[in-house]
């Protein structure tokens, strides 16, 4: 054999055992090829159209709802007022009906160094009636503004409902509307669904646009977290939680969003004299947290429709004997999949993922509360925090006892997927620096801005997509099936 002979031989021998080899190290799932252009992120200047405030004298604004109570009939209304505390009440009745009722609120306001907050009102309207179109009015005389939502089907097993994950209801008209003898400021809208890390950059607007056109729109927003992201200014300066209230007001004055809280609501300072955490986000977003005997806003539970939603704190006290730690042990037991069979649960700081960035933060939490999600057959865990996409196979890492090695990540069809969706256009920008090689339990991952939706068919199927921004309205970048752990329990990666 001649001396080139052996030279292409061992050159090809060493292209199979690098590809080979590749293969092995390459055992995780899909990475995606698509590279997004490397943009400044920058927040959307105060003046922007989407930060505006509604004209008239004290005009309610930053309106928002989210549920109210444990079931589904009732809703939280919420909204600031500026010049002065104004109207506490809530004016409502349903689609039809000319019998209107009222609801009466409380009325607070906050400091934070050098800011003073406008008169913020939290109303709960309740005693709905299920799957029912209510319209609302809040604010006095020229300044009234209505908006509407629609409450869920009564809580069952084969119900269908959809939630969406990074989404907008946008406003496509506004005009003076006379209506039993009184002038209100209408808003109309479309869309609803769910969110994390959304901040208020151009990015974030791109989103919300790009999720409100896409055909198949979520009923409910279910938010993991990082709002205003106003501690990225000087100061906390809290004028970027009244630009957030009005930015997402489009969509969440007419849909609820289920809040959980991230490190950028802590708004810790002590270095300007803040040392009470959760301040700003504690006196303007109310939860239900008393109706699932939470002791917390930070932890809490809800059923809608066919799932029941768990909420917990990644930024509480989570160690054994604490007030979250009895909460979820005692929580879980509760949920009765015959009634409710999709399990839920909302976090900002994932468990799992495969980026470079607070990579294992939540180590010590998902070692105290995995074995309980696992034992509970949780369906899904959406979080945010890492700001790009990831879905996980079916996987736990629950074996290891100090003594015996088994400290990786099996897979498990009684565990959940975990979804981390923290890629709504925030301030700090895109995660882009991924480990090598892509786990094993990494089914697909990409450093890209999106949102997804999560749709229930029944209580055996959800049928989960994700659309990044830069595609059309529809396109789904990832998508799968998703089997209830309880009824459905097989392998979907099959």
């Amino acid at each position: 054999m001649s001396s080139s002979s052996s030279s292409v031989i061992c050159s090809f021998v060493i292209v199979l055992a690098f590809f080979f080899n590749s293969l092995l190290l390459c055992y995780g799932g899909k990475t995606s090829i698509y590279v997004r252009k490397e943009e400044k992120t920058v927040d959307m200047p105060l003046h922007s159209d989407v930060f505006q405030a509604p004209l008239g004298y004290n005009a309610p604004q930053q309106v928002h709802i989210t549920q109210g109570d444990h079931v589904g009939k009732a809703v939280i209304v919420s909204w600031v007022t500026q010049d002065e505390p104004g109207s506490n009440t809530v004016v409502y009745w349903s689609e039809g009906s000319k019998e209107k009722m009222k609801a009466v609120g409380k009325i607070s306001t906050y400091k934070y160094y050098n800011y003073t907050s406008g008169f913020i009102h939290h109303c709960t309207v309740k005693n709905l009636e299920y799957n029912t179109k209510y319209y609302y009015v809040v604010g006095e005389g020229t300044s009234m503004r209505k908006f509407w939502f629609t409450t869920p089907p009564e809580v069952g097993p084969d119900v269908p409902y959809t939630f969406g994950l990074i989404e907008s209801l946008k406003v496509v008209s506004l005009y003076v509307l006379l209506a039993f003898g009184t002038v209100y400021v209408v808003e109309f809208g479309i869309g609803n669904g769910y969110a994390g890390d959304l901040g208020q950059t151009f990015d974030s607007n791109v989103t919300l646009t790009h999720y409100e056109k896409n055909p198949k729109n979520g009923q409910t927003m279910l938010f993991v977290g990082d709002l205003s992201y106003a501690d990225n200014h000087p100061n906390h300066d809290n004028v970027r939680w009244d630009t957030w209230g009005r930015f997402v007001e489009r969509s969440a004055a007419y849909q609820p969003w289920i809040w959980t809280a991230g490190n950028h609501e802590i708004d810790f300072a002590p270095e300007i004299g803040e040392t009470k955490p959760f301040k700003p986000y504690t006196h303007r977003y109310h939860v239900p947290y008393r109706a699932s005997q939470s002791t917390a806003p930070f932890w809490y539970s809800i059923k809608r429709a066919s799932a029941y939603i768990i909420v917990l704190s990644s930024y509480s006290a989570y160690g054994k004997y604490t007030p979250q730690n009895q909460w979820i042990e005692q929580e879980l037991p509760k949920v009765n999949r015959t009634e409710t069979p999709w399990l839920i649960v909302l976090m900002h700081s994932p468990w799992y993922h495969s980026y470079n960035y607070h990579y294992m933060e939540a180590e010590t939490m998902r070692v105290m509360y995995e074995p309980l999600l696992v034992q509970y057959k949780v369906d899904v865990v959406f979080s945010g925090h890492v700001h790009a996409y990831e879905r996980s196979e079916r996987i736990s890492n629950i074996a290891y006892d100090l003594v015996n090695g088994k400290c990786s990540p099996v897979k498990d069809l009684s565990a959940p997927i975990y979804i981390t969706i923290g890629d709504g256009g925030n301030i700090e920008g895109i995660a882009n620096n991924m480990t090598v090689p892509q786990p094993e339990y990494s089914a697909y991952r990409e450093a890209s801005f999106g949102h997804a939706i999560f749709d229930i068919k029944n209580r055996t199927h959800a049928y989960y997509s994700w659309h990044r921004n830069h595609d059309g309205y529809a396109v789904q970048g990832d998508s799968t099936w998703v089997f209830n752990r309880f009824w459905h329990p097989v392998d979907e990666s099959q």
